[in-house]
């Protein structure tokens, strides 16, 4: 008769002296580690998290759980901080889950920095100017250079300095995109001028008519071909402003509105989409009263 296998002397002697730890998580596998355990992450890129994103996230936990584990790292015992995936973890809070998988790290703050910053870049749907943002702290903080930074998210040195260029521009634009009211495309269109009038200017064209990123970048091809024709006036007021061609049918049409209201500096702009709009300026009350008048007897003519 076969005496019963068991553990073995050496292997029981281990577990019954290790307790601890043997209820740690361990670092190669996925564990199950309690929500209310984990804190979030103090250097999270992440600023804005969109809460309709979130609550689809959350209905798919319920029906499927969570398919890409967290990345935590041990504070101590039963603590943990979020190195990537709190828009996992905020999800999960909302899907009314009490554990969630996690793999757990150990590693200083610096380290957890880059990765944190790197994962986030690779991984997660950053806005620009959150993705410009950990690219600068990845060189402020972590000391990286551009190549360095290419090497940890996979991406060309020209990609990263074109997204740290972002940076330069006015508040406004970097607003204008962290709000997706600004694509990618129309702001680097935009940052083919160094000017923050211009590209302000540019900007609230684009919003206003609905400027294409083609008619953004033949606003600004126009603009500095007309500044190289004379340097010494760059910095003077006409310079300051992009003028909008029309098609030969609009001058026409803005003719007939000078020649109509007998005033030259009436204005027509006209967005690729069709939308627009006529300005008549005027300098005195007197003035208003004469375009309301040629208004008002253009009408009884009728």
């Amino acid at each position: 008769m076969k005496k019963p296998s068991g553990l073995g002397r050496g292997l029981g002697a281990i577990i019954d002296s290790s307790e601890y730890v043997a209820q740690q998580p361990q670092k190669t596998a996925i564990n199950e580690i309690p929500v209310s355990e984990i804190e979030t992450n103090p250097w999270q890129p992440r600023t804005d998290f969109d809460q309709d994103e979130l609550e689809r996230l959350a209905t798919s936990i319920r029906a499927m759980g969570i398919i890409q584990p967290l990345t935590l790292r041990r504070l101590g015992e039963h603590k943990y901080q979020v190195i990537a995936g709190e828009r996992r973890l905020r999800a999960s809070q909302m899907a009314g889950l009490d554990k969630v998988p996690a793999y757990i790290r150990d590693t200083d703050d610096d380290k957890m920095l880059e990765l944190a910053l790197v994962e986030n870049i690779q991984r997660a749907d950053l806005n620009p100017i959150e993705e410009a943002l950990s690219y600068q702290r990845l060189i402020d903080e972590c000391n990286l250079t551009q190549e360095n930074m290419g090497e940890r998210v996979g991406k060309s040195r020209s990609t990263i300095a074109n997204s740290l260029r972002l940076l330069k521009l006015p508040p406004e634009i970097q607003q204008a995109l962290r709000s997706k009211e600004l694509s990618m495309g129309h702001a680097r269109a935009i940052m083919g001028i160094d000017d923050p009038e211009i590209q302000i200017s540019l900007y609230q064209q684009t919003v206003e008519f609905g400027y294409s990123v083609r008619r953004i970048e033949d606003l600004v091809r126009q603009y500095k071909e007309e500044n190289s024709q004379d340097d010494s006036n760059a910095t003077s007021q006409s310079a300051k402003k992009v003028k909008k061609n029309l098609a030969p049918v609009y001058e026409e049409i803005k003719s007939q509105f000078c020649s109509f209201f007998k005033k030259s500096d009436i204005k027509l702009d006209r967005a690729d989409s069709g939308k627009g709009k006529i300005t008549i300026p005027f300098a005195s009350d007197d003035e208003l009263n004469k375009i309301l008048e040629t208004l008002l007897l253009d009408n009884k003519n009728e």
